[in-house]
């Protein structure tokens, strides 16, 4: 299937000079949809995970159908100031500017076998941030996923000590 055709591509957004990859257009589609998680459902299952983590909030979109799929946990990590209880907070850079991302401090048991999941790879700076926070709290990144990979901003060299899976290249 050619993922690609449900992508739509926006101009100048959210800045001047971004072109960004909308997935809404592949989620309204039911069949590309499953088809795409699918895809990333496999990959988390040879890798053997215990549980699944996705940055908010497209890595939630991706995320949570692979969980419930193989019936694992889904670990959410938020913006600052979005979860209740007590977080460990890492900074990190994007695309387009700069923000900090939270994970509750119980949510990672050490040992767990982690595969990260997020709608896209661009300069590798939130799942930098993500690996950070899951590594501190003793979980070991077996595999991360990713629905595109923007291979002009060569984040995947940020993560050259882990297995990468993405589904499509720009």
């Amino acid at each position: 299937m050619d993922f690609k055709k449900y992508i739509t591509v926006v101009e100048n957004y959210p800045k001047e000079g971004i072109r960004f990859k909308d997935i809404t257009t592949l989620m309204e589609n039911g069949e590309a949809y499953k088809k795409a998680i699918d895809f990333m459902v496999e990959f988390a299952k040879e890798k053997d995970a215990d549980v699944i983590v996705g940055p908010e909030a497209r890595g939630f979109v991706v995320g949570c159908p692979i969980s419930y799929s193989l019936e694992l946990g889904f670990v959410p990590v938020r913006k600052s100031g979005k979860l209740p209880r007590e977080v460990l907070e890492v900074d990190y850079g994007l695309e387009y500017g700069k923000d900090s991302l939270n994970i509750h401090k119980d949510a990672i048991k050490p040992g767990q076998k982690v595969v990260i999941t997020d709608d896209l790879l661009a300069t590798g700076g939130t799942i930098e941030a993500t690996i950070q926070m899951v590594e501190e709290l003793g979980g070991i990144v077996v595999g991360i996923a990713f629905l595109i990979e923007l291979s002009y901003l060569d984040g995947r060299s940020k993560l050259k000590k882990y297995d990468v899976f993405s589904l499509m290249t720009y």
